[in-house]
C-alpha cells in the first residue's frame, strides 16, 4: 500500500484480538454522525458491529485497522466474501480522526485486498444522499447498481436492513478492484 495515500502519521494493518473493544468504541462514535439525519432511529445509534463478527473476520483477513501516530486505533474496515465480490460491510472512522482521508485510505486498502484475492469487484450498500455515504463512494469510483443487477444475497442484506431503516433511501454500489 502506498504511504502517499495514507494521511500523515497513520498506518493500516490487521487487528489483534485485544483491540476489538476499541473497534466497538470507534463504531459507536462514528454512528453518532447519523444523529439528526433521520436515516436511523435513535436506538440504532447505540448499536455496533458485534464482537463475534469482528472475531470471525480476523482469521480470513477481512478486518483492517487504521492507527494514529501513537499506534492507537482510529478507524476500521470490515469485509466479507459475497458471491464473486468483496463486500464492504462496514467502514468506521472515529470522528476525532475524520475528514483527513482515513476512510478513503481504508477503502483503498479494500480495493487492493480484493485484487490480491483475485476478485474483480468491491460492493457495498449505503445511503444514497448522505454526503459521507454514496456521494463519497462515487469519488472513489463506485457506481450505483440498477435494481435489475441486484443479486439474491443483496436482497437478503436489504431485507435485514429494512427491519431498522428505510431501504428506499439506500443503494448498492460496485467498483472494480485494484488500486485507485
Amino acid at each position: 500500500m502506498s504511504m502517499r495515500r495514507l494521511p500523515e502519521g497513520y498506518s493500516i494493518s490487521g487487528v489483534a484480538a485485544d483491540e476489538i473493544a476499541d473497534l466497538i468504541a470507534i463504531d459507536l462514535a462514528a454512528s453518532q454522525l447519523f444523529a439528526g439525519t433521520g436515516m436511523l432511529p435513535d436506538h440504532e445509534l447505540l448499536d455496533h458491529v458485534p464482537a463475534d463478527v469482528f472475531e470471525a473476520a480476523m482469521p480470513g483477513g477481512h478486518l483492517f485497522l487504521a492507527r494514529d501516530r501513537k499506534g492507537l486505533p482510529a478507524g476500521f474496515v470490515l469485509t466479507s466474501l459475497r458471491g464473486d465480490t468483496l463486500y464492504l460491510d462496514q467502514v468506521s472512522v472515529h470522528p476525532e480522526h475524520g475528514r483527513r482521508g482515513l476512510g478513503a485510505a481504508l477503502i483503498r486498502r479494500v480495493f487492493q485486498d480484493a485484487k490480491d484475492r483475485g476478485l474483480k469487484t468491491v460492493t457495498l450498500s449505503t445511503f444514497r444522499d448522505l454526503p459521507w455515504n454514496a456521494p463519497f463512494y462515487r469519488t472513489l469510483g463506485f457506481r450505483e447498481l440498477p435494481r435489475n443487477q441486484i443479486t439474491d444475497w443483496m436482497l437478503e442484506i436489504e431485507a435485514r436492513q429494512a427491519a431498522v431503516m428505510d431501504v428506499t433511501k439506500r443503494c448498492f454500489m460496485r467498483r472494480k478492484s485494484g488500486w485507485l
